[in-house]
């Protein structure tokens, strides 16, 4: 609290200081002082959309790390060739922050990868990446088209908060089915000869939650756990807020018509999130991890519609 209330205790007296500069300039009749107030004004505006945003930011869990997963939909391999744009996407923007970002699961496939499941550890990371949950929609021209066709591919993107370990979500062992196999991917002969990937499935809600990164069982086990507590605190929150969905995202058709973000190579060049209306050209850019200006928009429009 004393992190949110510093700020703006120290700009209201900065103003009270430019607003008596002000008054003493009138009073005096010093146009020379009028450059200074002018340039406090700026930047007091700026300090003010600062606030303004991380208060935007204010929900229990914005300020934790998050763990992200990524889900190929319609489009076979042209899905999770769009699964890794999208983790190459998200990589890039944590990278930018400095945030830290560690794989917990990938499952690969034909033409590039399957799932994905990441933690990114920073502030506001959750708060940030909570805009990220929907459906991304790709259209381009496919490399994996001889005929060089417009192909659309799908994908889905579910964020959720790492939470301390002393919330208390219920989870009853008797609702838990755990499997274990054979992790995929690099990782010498271990990985190879040994189960040690974790795989638990919450049978109430159908969420399903797998970490294969430690080459201890035991350990992959822990960590798929708390993903699953991070992801059932959310599935229990969103049933209690009526204006939330009342199904995760990962549950809705990964398909036409329940996307959030369009992403067009071809026949133009274009971003557009069809939340909030916004769009970017320079798709690149985008992909380059350039998605801060989307997020943006999105903390900006839910908190509209919360006033």
């Amino acid at each position: 609290m004393k992190k949110r209330f510093e700020p703006w205790k120290e700009l209201w007296n900065d103003l009270g200081e430019l607003k008596a500069l002000y008054e003493l300039a009138l009073e005096e009749e010093d146009e020379t002082l009028q450059n200074e107030i002018k340039e406090g004004i700026e930047e007091q505006q700026k300090r003010l959309d600062s606030l303004k945003f991380f208060e935007m930011l204010s929900d229990e869990y914005d300020d934790s790390d998050a763990f992200l997963t990524i889900h190929s939909g319609a489009g076979g391999t042209e899905a999770c060739d769009w699964v890794s744009m999208l983790l190459r996407m998200y990589t890039r923007w944590a990278e930018n922050r400095e945030y830290k970002v560690e794989f917990l699961d990938m499952m690969e496939a034909e033409g590039g990868i399957k799932s994905v499941t990441l933690q990114i550890s920073g502030r506001y990371a959750f708060g940030y990446l909570r805009s990220e949950t929907g459906i991304h929609r790709l259209v381009r021209i496919s490399p994996f088209d001889s005929g060089a066709r417009r192909h659309t591919s799908f994908a889905s993107v579910y964020a959720s908060p790492v939470i301390a370990d002393e919330i208390d979500v219920n989870i009853q062992p008797d609702d838990l089915r755990i499997d274990t196999y054979r992790a995929q991917g690099a990782g010498g002969q271990h990985v190879n000869k040994t189960d040690s990937a974790v795989r638990i499935t919450h049978l109430p809600t159908g969420i399903v939650v797998q970490c294969q990164n430690e080459r201890s069982q035991h350990k992959n086990k822990a960590t798929a756990m708390k993903v699953l507590r991070s992801r059932l605190y959310e599935h229990f929150k969103e049933e209690r807020d009526k204006e939330n969905e009342k199904k995760l995202t990962e549950k809705k058709d990964i398909s036409w018509g329940n996307q959030i973000r369009s992403y067009v190579f071809h026949p133009y060049s274009m971003v557009k999130d069809h939340r909030t209306k916004f769009e970017k050209g320079n798709i690149q850019a985008v992909m380059d991890g350039d998605i801060q200006p989307f997020i943006q928009e999105y903390l900006k429009h839910n908190w509209a519609n919360k006033q």
